[in-house]
């Protein structure tokens, strides 16, 4: 599939980011270039003045009063890119390191930072050959050992992947004829510093989350569905009594996607009412729904923000840089943190329904779904592996944002770890999927199991034919595992099924 190119003009928004991540193409536009540009000039101003900038001509963190000489400034760049070098551990996906280098050209992209358009390009130029920096995941508080790994690449360091190729740097850019790069004054400390990392993550983290709602929705309907639920509870005037807009939102799709259902016509009036893990699927989800959308304003306002320090500003006659603290990531960090809490909650609830499709004392169905209840035991021990990743999930919801830590000789002592709160983020909602997945295996083996001959609902009915495309009835004649994963690369594409055009297109 052709992917589209997306250019920088203004502040990407966190969906750019998220199809760029993907394989879109990144150009700057000519007003994004002069930025870039003028920027640079104030940099250089301020070095020819010798005027004192934090990171220019003086060393960073707690050696931000030992001023460096100008002969040196350059060492200054290359040392602090291979200081800060430290990640430790399994590296991040194509698809993350492609969005934290979005993130990174479009905050210098606003102007303010002042690394050269040479700089720029060279992230771009990634991008374009889809030459992926070795970036590992772990041992950073914030953002800075993600960005140096990345800034290696740039002094023709490091280590690339192509493909399922890893590769040396210098390799990669000897074969296409391109040089690595001298850093000059500010560069270095400006390609490791700010928000890109969490907020590239985070944009991922976003669409991954919209796709997961969207199938929640879908999946939750199906066990509702099986377990014969009173279709009464999501009546549209009394979710409307909830004054939530999101919630009556997905108490619409699920009227939508049960119409037509001769499953549910013909249990109406058999329970006076559902389980919480049934009849509040409106209310949780459509909390969900809402932590999503205030995150993802957090995510586009932090995009539209400079998050460099210093920053620099004025004139070239008058060039000022301004340290600050605008490379602090409290807001989407809290933001990561709120949304890892509402999608292991909704998650939570999906284990429940899983319990209630395997437990004979509750569905009506063989006990565990299993074809030959007692020489098989069906997916007893699929709902185990859900309760332990629910488990996980609550681990993983613990703030981030509260870790805390001083570092830097007292310089650095207040910590938000943004970017450990989106890592979070990422792993709960690996967890979300698989357990979802777990969900959508189940209710499909149901509707095998389910006595009589009565008819799902269309929607419903769509949904199961897609699954039995990919993943045949379970009779413990194979690793139940290699089926969790076929549906869970179901999961992670958008739903093909159109079950509500308003809210699907």
């Amino acid at each position: 599939m052709r992917m589209s190119t997306i250019v920088l003009e203004a502040p990407l928004s966190w969906r750019q980011v998220a199809a760029i991540a993907e394989g879109a193409s990144l150009v700057l536009s000519q007003p994004a270039e002069q930025r870039i540009r003028t920027a640079r000039q104030l940099v250089e101003a301020i070095v020819s003045k010798g005027i004192r900038a934090y990171g220019v001509n003086t060393g960073v963190g707690a050696l931000c009063d030992v001023v460096v000489d100008a002969s040196q400034l350059r060492q200054l760049s290359r040392n602090i890119v291979m200081s800060h070098a430290v990640g430790v551990g399994p590296s991040f996906g194509r698809r993350e390191v492609r969005a934290i280098i979005a993130a990174a050209i479009n905050n210098f992209a606003h102007g303010r930072s002042g690394v050269r358009l040479e700089v720029v390009e060279r992230l771009g130029w990634l991008l374009h050959q889809d030459v992926i920096p070795e970036v590992p995941a772990a041992g950073s508080v914030g953002y800075l050992s993600h960005m140096a790994h990345i800034a290696l690449t740039v002094l023709g360091e490091g280590y690339v992947r192509r493909g399922a190729d890893r590769r040396d740097t210098a390799d990669v850019l000897r074969a296409a004829q391109v040089a690595p790069l001298t850093l000059e004054a500010k560069e270095g400390l400006s390609l490791v510093n700010g928000t890109p990392c969490v907020t590239g993550l985070m944009c991922l983290g976003l669409l991954r989350t919209e796709r997961l709602l969207n199938w929640a929705d879908v999946i939750s309907a199906m066990s509702f569905e099986n377990l014969h639920g009173q279709i009464r509870a999501f009546d549209p005037e009394a979710l409307a009594l909830r004054a939530s807009p999101a919630l009556c939102e997905v108490g619409e799709r699920l009227r939508s996607i049960l119409d037509g259902s001769a499953l549910l016509a013909g249990s109406i009036g058999r329970r006076t009412q559902d389980p919480l893990s049934l009849r509040a699927i409106p209310h949780v989800h459509g909390a969900a729904r809402e932590m999503f959308a205030r995150t993802a304003t957090v995510v586009d306002a932090e995009l539209a923000a400079v998050t460099d320090n210093p920053i620099v500003t004025g004139t070239p006659d008058e060039p000022r840089a301004l340290s600050q603290a605008n490379a602090m990531g409290a807001a989407i960090g809290l933001a990561a943190d709120a949304l890892g809490v509402a999608m292991a909650e909704l998650a939570a609830m999906a284990e429940r329904r899983i319990d209630r499709l395997v437990n004979p004392l509750v569905s009506g169905l063989p006990p565990f779904l299993a074809s030959d209840s007692g020489a098989g035991s069906g997916f007893m021990i699929a709902q185990y592996a859900a309760v332990s990743m629910v488990a996980e999930n609550r681990r993983l919801a613990a703030p981030a944002s509260l870790d805390g830590g001083v570092t830097s000789g007292l310089q650095e002592d207040h910590l938000c770890h943004a970017t450990p709160a989106a890592i979070k983020l990422l792993k709960i909602l690996d967890n979300a999927e698989y357990i979802m997945s777990i969900e959508l295996l189940a209710a499909a083996q149901a509707y095998d199991l389910q006595a009589g001959s009565l008819a799902r609902a269309p929607n419903t009915e769509i949904v199961y034919r897609a699954v039995r495309a990919r993943v045949a009835h379970y009779r413990d004649d194979r690793p139940l595992h290699v089926d969790i994963e076929r549906v869970r690369d179901i999961i992670r594409v958008p739903m093909a099924v159109d079950v509500d055009a308003d809210d699907e297109r």
